[in-house]
């Protein structure tokens, strides 16, 4: 710290007779009011810092107090998200004692609208629950509250791990977002799910259904994909002999022996070109899922089980097969003839375009492998994006009873 900042800051507490501290951010100086409190529930003693203002070779500039006097505030959407966020407050309290309103405030902003840094201030200062929490929420302030909190993995690892206790079923899926910011190193060219080669930061998430809460949130380099990925996160997932649901995308030979290495009990979808898969087996079980008859039958592959469900509804296969012809009449942009004949080896050429063979009997059947263990079986739903009806099939998942 420089000598006239140690002067003005002797200065200040003179005239304030406040406990007084300064943090610089930036090669600028802030003042803050610095107390203390003792927690009762913690038994231990926990800090509290309230913005004052910028310090300058000629004195403080005090953060900014406006001279009218707002009554009219909006109220039932950061209520709403107010009370949403009820059973991650605490977590962020004890784990985020100093920075827990700031985070909270911009996850409330950011919720109700994507604003860039420089507004989440105005936009937080116009809602009701913005006289409850006293937030700090300048441009700068923001910005040392994020290079804090990205620069402690300990204290994120803390907090996904108190959040994942007794979760028993856990999803997981990758997501990505473009950046050509040239600053940020986990920024590197990569495929996304819509196969565009690009600058991106994956995203791994761990969301669980017990708490409906996501319990695992990691940034990767946008190079790393997929099964990779998950080998970076799986051994660090608190949650031991839990259940992992993870996407069709990740569906390999490999992933249930990591799994498995690492005690977790998982269900994975499968491709629909695994040669595993018998689409003549008998299905001799059947479920009621959402007033829908699904038909399903399982076998032993090695130490797993894999399972067939189908529907029997008439119309969800039309929808499939509707889609499918639609799908590829899309891609090709040509005149498509499609043979359901089992015996054809895969896509034959004719002179009326291209002949797309496929499987009658693998339509409307939804393939899952999953680790043995207890007495049930995490079963398949079939559900039809709300969009795009029949064009997007994602397996969802039940537990019923295995005779």
């Amino acid at each position: 710290m420089e000598q006239w900042v140690k002067e003005i800051l002797q200065k200040e507490r003179e005239i304030r007779k406040l406990p007084l501290e300064v943090k610089k951010l930036n090669n600028n100086y802030y003042l803050y009011r610095s107390t203390t409190h003792w927690d009762k529930k913690e038994k231990k003693v926990k800090k509290d810092s309230d913005y004052i203002g910028r310090i300058t070779p000629k004195g403080v500039i005090e953060k900014k107090k406006s001279n009218d006097v707002r009554s009219i505030f909006e109220y039932g959407n950061s209520e709403l998200l107010h009370i949403l966020a009820q059973d991650i407050i605490e977590p962020l309290k004890k784990y985020y004692y100093d920075r827990w309103k700031e985070i909270l405030a911009c996850s409330i902003v950011k919720t109700i609208q994507p604003l860039p840094i420089r507004l989440i201030k105005s936009r937080w200062e116009k809602l009701h629950l913005s006289q409850e929490i006293n937030a700090s929420l300048s441009p700068n302030t923001i910005s040392e509250v994020l290079r804090d909190i990205g620069k402690d993995y300990g204290s994120q690892k803390e907090l996904f791990d108190g959040l994942m206790v007794d979760s028993k079923t856990l999803i997981f899926d990758l997501s990505s977002i473009f950046s050509y910011s040239e600053n940020l190193h986990y920024a590197e060219k990569g495929h996304n799910a819509d196969h565009i080669y690009l600058k991106q930061i994956n995203f791994m998430l761990f969301f669980s259904m017990e708490k409906h809460l996501p319990v695992l949130l990691k940034p990767l380099p946008g190079s790393v994909r997929d099964i990779k990925a998950l080998k970076t996160v799986i051994d660090e997932v608190n949650a031991k002999d839990s259940t992992v649901v993870i996407d069709r995308g990740f569906a390999s030979y490999v992933v249930p022996d990591l799994l498995k290495e690492f005690d977790f009990n998982f269900i994975l979808p499968l491709r629909r070109n695994f040669t595993e898969i018998d689409y003549d087996r008998k299905l001799d079980y059947t479920f009621s899922y959402r007033k829908r008859g699904i038909k399903w039958g399982r076998k032993r592959i090695g130490t797993n089980f894999l399972y067939l469900f189908e529907d029997v509804r008439n119309d969800f296969l039309a929808v499939v097969q509707s889609s499918l012809y639609t799908l590829i009449n899309a891609v090709l942009n040509k005149p498509v003839v499609v043979s359901h004949w089992s015996g054809l080896p895969g896509p034959v050429h004719s002179g009326k375009g291209l002949v797309v063979v496929s499987k009658r009997e693998s339509l409307g059947v939804v393939t899952a492998i999953s680790s043995p263990g207890e007495v049930y079986t995490q079963a398949a739903g079939l559900y039809l994006n709300g969009k795009d009806r029949g064009l997007s099939l994602l397996p969802t998942f039940q537990f019923i009873p295995c005779p």
